[in-house]
């Protein structure tokens, strides 16, 4: 597995990494437990040290279950605070009330009182404005109980703003399909150093390249909610641009979609969120042996079939 700095930090991470909202069982339905044990150390076995979770991620479960699992000298874990899962509805509060206790119940589940790195959860832009959470983080920093701090944003505005902030770390989502967020900041994460963790790399599935345009989703699984059937076959249709990318050692629309990915060197790892060690290990195996991930003459050939598909570069 190789590594990447993560931005300006003093951390290194394997180029992947192991996102567990999918694992949690909140996003797509239950996971067998033994399963998820299984995931994880597996995970290592093949040299990833970058976990990402969420302090709402099965309700904390998650991050318990990373504490107790992973080894503390060669794993680092990225976790999310902002959510208040008591209030009715849940709601993002980033206020010193939730973040302080927040951090604290973090701490605890994952057994470390160091944590390595800490990112507002999809704060809103109106909620970029104040300084109090992001004068907590930096104290807490300071104090030598955080390693490093940042943002989860929801769009190139949010994430702009993270960067302006100081933040260390941006997470955004970053795909085949959604580049445009990151490139739209590429020169301000560039020239501050910003470490970037590029999710939804698959899309939630759909670049994996094995849907019918009548796909349907059970109940549980937060996909039946993301895209009308139109949009859905529209997405589908776009996924022809990537096939002429599928040959010789890019073996499928899926390896072609994660090296997409790794082939921006602004992304310091790409987040992925297999549920099953035959997907981690698919996943690991087609990633391949870049540099180079894809070749130069093929990503500009792929830009501009994205565009006459209607895909924003």
């Amino acid at each position: 597995m190789r590594t990447r700095p993560l931005g300006r930090t003093e951390f290194e991470g394997s180029e992947l990494s192991l996102g567990t909202w999918g694992l949690s069982g909140d996003g797509y339905g239950p996971v067998i437990e033994a399963e998820v044990d299984r995931v994880l150390d597996r995970a290592v076995e093949l040299g990833i040290t970058l976990f990402e979770t969420a302090d709402v991620y099965g309700k904390g479960s998650m991050e318990r279950r990373l504490g107790a699992r992973l080894p503390r000298e060669t794993t680092r874990i990225v976790t999310k605070i902002g959510t208040d899962l008591e209030a009715v509805p849940p709601r993002k509060r980033f206020d010193l009330d939730h973040l302080r206790p927040a951090f604290e119940r973090s701490q605890e589940r994952l057994g470390r009182d160091k944590l390595d790195v800490v990112l507002l959860h999809n704060p809103s832009l109106h909620a970029m404005a104040a300084s109090e959470p992001f004068d907590f983080l930096k104290e807490l920093k300071r104090l030598g109980a955080l390693g490093a701090w940042g943002v989860s944003a929801g769009d190139a505005q949010v994430a702009r703003a993270a960067v302006e902030q100081g933040a260390d770390v941006v997470e955004l989502a970053y795909n085949v399909l959604w580049a445009a967020d990151l490139h739209q900041i590429a020169g301000a994460v560039a020239e501050a150093g910003t470490a970037v963790l590029a999710r939804s790399v698959l899309a939630h599935g759909l670049l994996a390249g094995q849907w019918s345009p009548e796909r349907e989703f059970y109940p549980g699984d937060h996909r039946a909610d993301r895209w009308t059937p139109g949009e859905l076959r529209q997405r589908i249709g776009q996924l022809d641009a990537l096939r002429p990318l599928v040959s010789g050692a890019v073996l499928s629309v899926r390896a072609a979609a994660v090296r997409f990915v790794l082939a921006n060197q602004l992304v310091s790892s790409a987040v992925l969120g297999p549920r099953s060690v035959a997907q981690l290990e698919q996943l690991v195996r087609e990633a391949g042996q870049g540099p180079p991930y894809l070749r130069d003459t093929a990503l500009a050939e792929l830009s501009a079939r994205l565009r006459t598909a209607g895909v924003p570069t």
